[in-house]
């Protein structure tokens, strides 16, 4: 009897080591794909716009439009600091396209006699002028007119509506 359960346990160890043995079918791997008769193209990236339709400029590889106004504090034709780094990719814009041109408009607010704004206007656009020039965009591409007080953006008799009257505005061509 011992004899008999020892067999039947070296059968059944047999069947569970044949039945763990056992493999998997070989995996098949499927057939490449066959080579295509059209030629693979590919697709430039799109670059975005340089300038909208009314010829309003963007920053540079985006859809966000530049800021052309930049505004000077009274009595004065100096660039602010703050508005060099703009000024700079006016300039840059103004390089790569170069069948572009750009008009500085010069502007002041009420205060001073007619001819005293005119001067003072112009001596801004001047200023915003020759930084695009220093910036290397030739002379001939950039002009500038003085509008004095004759233009205001605000109307108003305010020092917030005079402020924002003492500007250059860009416009592009």
């Amino acid at each position: 009897m011992l004899q008999q359960r020892i067999g039947y346990l070296a059968l059944m160890l047999a069947g569970v080591l044949l039945a763990g043995c056992q493999s998997a079918p070989p995996a098949v791997e499927p057939d490449p794909p066959p080579p295509e008769d059209t030629v693979a193209t590919t697709v430039p990236p799109v670059e975005p716009p340089t300038f909208n339709p009314n010829l309003e400029p963007y920053y540079p590889g985006t859809t966000r439009l530049l800021e052309r106004t930049f505004y000077f504090d009274f009595d004065e034709a100096v660039i602010r600091p703050a508005d060099l780094a703009a000024l700079e990719v006016h300039a840059r814009v103004l390089r790569d396209n170069p069948q572009r041109r750009v008009m500085v408009e010069g502007h002041c607010d009420e205060r001073g006699t007619r001819e005293y704004n005119l001067a003072l206007g112009e001596r801004r656009a001047d200023a915003v002028m020759s930084f695009l020039t220093a910036s290397g965009v030739p002379a001939s591409r950039v002009e500038s007119v003085s509008y004095g007080e004759e233009r205001p953006d605000d109307p108003g008799h305010t020092e917030a509506a005079w402020s924002r009257n003492r500007r250059a505005v860009l416009i592009y061509r």
